[in-house]
């Protein structure tokens, strides 16, 4: 019989959009690793109605609040309304085509017990494709991550990401909502600058993706394949295109960030 491992004080919060079997197989592997969370809200984004359907026969098997919208609205709508329904202190979130892997658990809970013991900390980071270049070791295989203006380039205004994470419900009133009616990267960029403008706090687990995998297949494709590729390219010309671009990016950060600033 597998042990349970409850956190009632975390509401696991996934967002959903057209990928029922991903869906479902990251609450399958909740259940199988034993971990039994306070709440768990699915938050769909106007999924096709076979997808819709599935999630409502799901609703009973797994226990979850399915929050759903009539028109498609976007990430920025889907995570607001999907953390508008959340009741708990803290919440997991995790877009459905993530799976923890055995190492989650021990990590997790070590995560959750920084949060309480340091009020200061407002997110703990499980993923990334790459580390944050400005790291300092904290405590229980957690850095914390620290922004400096004066650093170069434009690695170091990621302290926030939509990757898995753990952060407290009340993230809204520190850093307002997310930007909604606009493309997915721009409600994640919105987040970043406002994180740092706001002086949030993250820490992040030093062995990157040992917590998380994010999966996708032919049936249910992840639309960041592509990017993804770009990034990791070993060509020579990519390469070359890849740092100018880069270049370009940090000053574009450092000037949307003077401006956010001042304008908010």
């Amino acid at each position: 019989m597998i042990q349970s491992t409850k956190y009632p004080e975390v509401s696991l919060l996934i967002t959903h959009y057209n990928r029922s079997a991903s869906l479902r197989r990251l609450l399958s592997k909740y259940r199988e690793m034993g971990c039994e969370f306070g709440e768990i809200v699915v938050s769909d984004d106007c999924s096709n109605i076979d997808h819709l359907e599935k999630l409502k026969s799901m609703q009973s098997e797994f226990d979850f609040k399915l929050i759903t919208t009539p028109v498609n609205k976007g990430l920025g709508n889907n995570i607001n309304k999907g953390q508008d329904a959340v009741t708990k202190k803290y919440t997991l979130y995790v877009q459905e085509d993530f799976v923890p892997l055995e190492a989650f658990e021990s990590h997790f809970s070590d995560a959750l017990q920084i949060m309480e013991e340091n009020s200061n900390i407002d997110v703990a980071r499980f993923y990334g494709y790459f580390h944050h270049p400005l790291r300092k070791a904290f405590k229980k295989g957690f850095d914390v991550i620290r922004f400096k203006f004066w650093y170069p380039g434009y690695m170091k205004f990621n302290c926030y990401s939509d990757h898995p994470h753990l952060r407290k419900t009340t993230f809204f009133e520190k850093f307002g909502r997310y930007k909604e009616g606009v493309n997915g990267d721009i409600t994640e960029y919105n987040m970043i600058l406002s994180f740092i403008k706001n002086k949030g706090v993250a820490i992040v687990f030093e062995k990157l993706n040992e917590m998380f995998e994010q999966m996708n297949n032919a049936d249910e494709p992840s639309t960041a394949t592509f990017r993804q590729d770009w990034k990791l390219s070993k060509n020579i010309a990519i390469r070359t295109m890849r740092k100018i671009y880069l270049q370009y990016k940090a000053l574009k950060y450092h000037k949307d960030l003077l401006r956010y600033t001042k304008s908010n």
